[in-house]
């Protein structure tokens, strides 16, 4: 379905003064090329400015039968024909011919000039470009200037080059005596200097496609793209660079095919319409082989085939058979800002073809795909696509189409787009057509930037025409009468069947299937006129689009043509934002592109500005649509960068529905204000957003309570909205706790006190879990965002510190907030040297995260450290911390009893720090750090420099030091330490580290240690009681005759005699 609109995209109009009529026209840097009709002569006319002046003439070589110009290189080729030989030729340096005696250079191929080009190019130059077969079409690169020349059966690809001056004098020396002083005279005020920066075109032959059984006649070339069309037929192939030689793709094989073919001459094949897209066009039947031939590109080329189309000859169309061929075959690349800087390499690259009544557009970038299927009112004779447009031209109408350029060039370049970010029309939206601009005998048509140049000619009939019509005619009467004759002689009366008279009504016998040549330019012409009609500006049909839109919104702003012309009119400002200039035109300082580009940057801002609105405008659209597609609205309102405020006072309801709000509206208030934003709404505002959620959705009033923008909510209004709600759906936890959220807002502490009391402390944190941003506002687990505690949160901390540090975990453990958030949090609420470490403390017990856990342990140890070190602080003077504040949760003996992390305290643990051995306010914290100690998770090793803070000359301290030096284990040092500081707390030390691996420590370190001991120091109760302690515990470990051996020969061995007689009877018991 083609939707039509009366728009206008043309702005004003301007007939060319050329001479002669003109058979050939082309447009390209800014000039318009005219060649007359069956002349040898090209007139070139500005296009940048008003009245479109003359400014140049050359002569051709021969009569021109085709021409192009390349904007890379600022050339023209043609297709030139003398005495019935056709030519290939490449002009340059033709705006030298502003006079029309400049001097003019012929060379060959390959083949560079002396005198004149060497100094700079300061004159024209014609190429001669040799080929094996007559041409039949040419095109240029848009990207490179490479040349493509089709033949009956092959492809030749030209590479453009540039050969520096200095370069070519040392390839091309001046012989000596040559005179000089005439050429320096005749080149007076053209380039007398000489730079040898310039550069001089020249052309290499690269490589050849063969192609048998497809006759070219017409080719376009675009970067690795070559797309070719015969009558009914198109090709598109792509050339890949490969440096293997051998990775090439095997191509069809077509000899039998050919063979068949020769065999059925006599017959008439009738294709049938076929549709290849990417790898499946290998089964098109036609065979492609490289042949290379380039001297100096050493790479190797491998072909893809792309796309193939066939059709076959429709009767039913309005068309004959001879008439039913293909036309305006196009590769159109379009740039975007994030294309590449040092490749010439497009975002995406389209290809164009059109029937005399459908246009197709193809997209070949990222995937074939069929994008547009353009069904013209009447049959087209030309058409050339744009990036904002498709022109058409009849035998009497220019006409717009849209294109879907814009559409799969923004997803390319956006991979956020169909997200809830941002969003984009589709790319198979239907098309439209705009007002269409009447003229008579249109002929051709040509575009360059905003400039649309038109050839039209009045009809005449020559004697020829006229004899071959009546031959015509008559051939057409004979056919039916034969054929309703065959059909009365069975008994069929055609008239009484409408099918069998539509049928009998067109002509198709007496056909021959045969290639139709193209018609020879008329030599008898009057009437004809050259125009060049200018497009409005992007901004300008924008405008218009959206002033025509109003008048469907008027009466339904849901209906479907106001939806689709503002999203027409979305491409084609996302066409004019996306579209930037490939970096060959970028050094061209006189190419109207680049001034084109300057005016772009110049009304950017202006294009910007429409682009929000006209997002906006879709945001309305979509707001109030069908469930389908509401969700769009979301990422539309994103991109118009409206505030939340503005986007209600948008989709505020009609005075005839006062409750009646879209599905969008909700969807985008859902999405972007409950999750996302950090956007404070004004009183009125909040008030307002509640009351469409108590209208629309009341079950998400909870939510929308609960969200940060609403905090200047009227509490009183929202409790009642919500006392209605538990009315009408019942008690939930969430609910309860968001009206206590509201009844503290109010100062109600009794209200709030009766309904915290409702659930029990389990339960409240069971609805802290289904609403985080009751306690924490975004809070919704990133780890970069600024989660900030709610007003209930901070009341907690005074009232029930123990329901805050419990909803915190269960928090952290359902993946609501992350440890670094939770931290912050709570030194936000000042209690970092209490509650923190109880969250801490309460996560390591809940968490089973190796990481989280390493890193709390550490955290925890130094922690206990700091208060171990550090005197009590007056820090907490805000009188609302009190003692039951500062007081932690979870005691050391709680911790131990429900943590793994933390174990028992070892016996000589004891001995060592009695309780009345240190400050109350310290013994939890020691209790706790040597718990960690007697765990099995804590690293020794992490904790050691931390330890290194504590002093050894108290009992606790040393405590803590040989905890940590026996983990490590350091048994024998941490012995020697206790023997000096404690030796009564050697033996439990003893019983509890020295076992099963350790069990030899006994008699190697510890008996000789205690033995030195004594000696020195004989009446010393303790060491004796631990010498006999030890003995005791040898003898049994050991026989008699290793007990003897480690008895001392000084004498004492009485001493030991008790004790070797019960290790000889443990020996005998055994």
């Amino acid at each position: 379905m083609v939707h039509v609109y009366n728009c206008h995209p043309f702005a004003s109009q301007q007939i060319v003064q050329v001479e002669q009529e003109p058979g050939l026209v082309c447009c390209g840097g800014g000039a318009l090329f005219v060649v007359a009709t069956g002349g040898c002569k090209v007139e070139v006319y500005s296009l940048d400015q008003e009245t479109c002046p003359f400014l140049c003439r050359f002569a051709t070589m021969g009569t021109v039968r085709a021409i192009q110009y390349s904007n890379i290189g600022d050339y023209l080729v043609t297709i030139e024909e003398k005495n019935n030989a056709t030519y290939l030729r490449a002009y340059t340096n033709w705006r030298y011919q502003a006079e029309e005696k400049a001097r003019v250079g012929v060379r060959l191929l390959g083949h560079l000039l002396r005198g004149a080009s060497v100094r700079g190019g300061a004159q024209m130059e014609i190429i001669e470009i040799p080929l094996s077969e007559r041409p039949v079409a040419v095109a240029c690169c848009p990207l490179t200037g490479d040349l493509l020349v089709a033949c009956d059966k092959t492809l030749v690809l030209f590479t453009l080059r540039r050969q520096n001056q200095q370069n070519i004098s040392q390839k091309n020396p001046q012989p000596p005596g040559q005179n000089t002083q005439q050429n320096s005279s005749h080149n007076q005020g053209q380039n007398a200097g000489s730079n040898p920066n310039i550069s001089i075109l020249d052309f290499e032959r690269s490589i050849i496609l063969h192609l048998p059984g497809f006759s070219p006649q017409q080719v376009a070339l675009c970067g690795g793209y070559v797309a070719v069309r015969a009558e009914l037929e198109v090709l598109v192939l792509k050339l890949d660079p490969t440096s293997d030689s051998k990775k090439q793709e095997e191509p069809p094989d077509a000899e039998k095919t050919d063979d068949h073919l020769e065999d059925l001459v006599d017959f008439l094949l009738l294709p049938q319409h076929q549709e290849l897209l990417g790898n499946q066009a290998r089964d098109c039947g036609l065979s492609v082989t490289i042949e290379k031939t380039g001297l100096e590109d050493k790479g190797q080329y491998m072909v893809t085939y792309v796309l193939y189309r066939r059709f076959a000859p429709d009767f039913f169309q309005g068309c004959g058979v001879e008439e039913t061929k293909l036309h305006s075959l196009q590769l159109h690349p379009v740039f975007t800002s994030n294309s590449s800087v040092l490749v010439d390499e497009p975002a995406c690259v389209f290809c164009f073809f059109s029937l005399p009544n459908t246009g197709y557009l193809y997209s070949l970038t990222g995937g074939v795909e069929l994008l547009s299927a353009y069904q013209y009112p009447e049959k087209a004779l030309e058409a050339v696509l744009t990036n904002h447009l498709l022109h058409v031209i009849t035998k009497s109408a220019l006409q717009c189409f849209s294109v879907r350029c814009a559409a799969v060039v923004a997803r390319v370049e956006d991979p956020y787009i169909d997200t809830t970010m941002r969003a984009c029309p589709p790319c198979n939206l239907e098309v439209c057509a705009l007002r269409m601009q009447l003229f008579i005998g249109l002929r051709s048509v040509c575009i360059h930037d905003r400039h649309v140049v038109l050839l039209s000619a009045a009809d005449t009939e020559t004697p020829e025409d006229a004899e071959h019509g009546a031959k015509h005619r008559n051939i057409e009467l004979k056919e039916h009468t034969m054929l309703t004759g065959i059909f009365l002689a069975v008994g069929i009366n055609p008239s009484t069947t409408p099918a069998l008279e539509s049928l009998l009504s067109r002509p198709f016998l007496n056909r021959k299937w045969t290639v139709s040549r193209p018609k020879e330019s008329v030599e008898v012409g009057h009437g004809w006129n050259l125009y060049v009609v200018d497009t409005v500006s992007p901004l300008t049909l924008y405008r218009e689009m959206v002033e025509y839109s109003h008048r469907y919104a008027e009466t339904n702003l849901q209906a479907q043509s106001c939806r689709h012309l503002l999203s027409e009119a979305h491409l084609l400002l996302r066409a004019s934002l996306l579209q930037t200039l490939p970096v060959g035109n970028k050094n061209s300082a006189n190419s109207p592109q680049a001034s084109t580009e300057v005016r772009r940057q110049t009304d950017r801002q202006e294009l910007e500005e429409a682009f929000r609105e006209n997002c906006a405008q879709l945001g309305d659209c979509f707001s109030r649509g069908n469930q389908n597609d509401c969700h769009l609205a979301l990422p539309y309102y994103r991109m118009s960068r409206l505030s939340v405020t503005e986007v209600i006072s948008r989709n505020r309801p009609l005075p005839s529905s006062p409750c009646s709000y879209g599905p969008g509206f909700l969807f985008y208030l859902k999405h972007f204000l409950l999750e996302e934003t950090d956007q404070v709404l004004s009183q009125e505002t909040a008030g307002e957003v509640a009351e469409v959620f108590s209208w629309s959705e009341p079950y998400q009033l909870t939510n929308v309570c609960a969200s940060p923008c609403m905090a200047n909510v009227d509490p009183a209004q929202a409790l009642l909205r919500l006392q209605h709600l538990e009315d009408s759906s019942g008690m939930t936890v969430p609910l309860t706790i968001t009206m206590a959220t509201m009844a503290l807002r109010l100062d109600d502490l009794p209200r709030y006190q009766q309904l915290m009391s409702r659930h029990s402390e389990m339960l409240l944190v069971y609805g802290f879990i289904e609403e985080p941003r009751l306690l924490l506002h975004d809070g919704g687990g990133h780890r970069d965002t600024h989660t900030q505690p709610t007003a209930l949160a901070r009341h907690l901390i005074r009232n029930q510190p123990g329901l805050l540090v419990a909803a915190m975990v269960a928090l952290h453990e359902n993946s609501k907030v992350q440890l670094e958030q939770a931290d912050r949090v709570f030194k936000e609420l000042g209690c970092e040297d209490d509650l923190l470490v109880d969250f801490w403390e309460a996560v390591l017990m809940a968490s089973s995260q190796e990481v989280v856990m390493q890193e709390l342990l550490f955290q925890l140890a130094s922690v206990y450290i700091d208060r171990l070190t550090h005197k009590p602080s007056d820090a907490h003077t805000d009188p609302t911390h009190t003692a039951a504040a500062d007081r932690s949760l979870k005691t050391a003996d709680d911790l131990i009893a429900s943590c793994s992390h933390y174990g028992a305290l070892y016996p000589w643990i004891s001995v060592l720090t009695p309780a009345t051995t240190i400050g109350s306010q310290h013994q939890e914290a020691l209790y706790k750090l040597q718990s960690l100690l007697c765990g099995p998770s804590l690293s020794a090793c992490s904790i050691a420099p931390l330890l290194e803070r504590v002093s050894e000359e108290t009992l606790w301290g040393l405590s803590l030091h040989i905890l940590c030096a026996t983990r490590m284990g350091q048994y024998e040092r941490s012995m020697e330490k206790l023997l000096d500081r404690c030796p009564q707390a050697i033996i439990p030390y003893a019983n509890h580290q020295l076992q099963d691996a350790h069990m030899a420590l006994w008699w190697k370190k510890l008996l000789p240690e205690l033995c030195d001991r004594t000696r020195a120091a004989a009446d010393n109760t303790i060491l004796l009681a631990a010498l006999k302690e030890t003995l005791v515990v040898v003898a049994m470990e050991m026989s008699p005759v290793e007990f003897l051996e480690l008895l001392p020969d000084d004498g004492t061995a009485l001493y030991f005699l008790p004790h070797l007689l019960a290790c000889s009877q443990k020996q005998l018991l055994t």
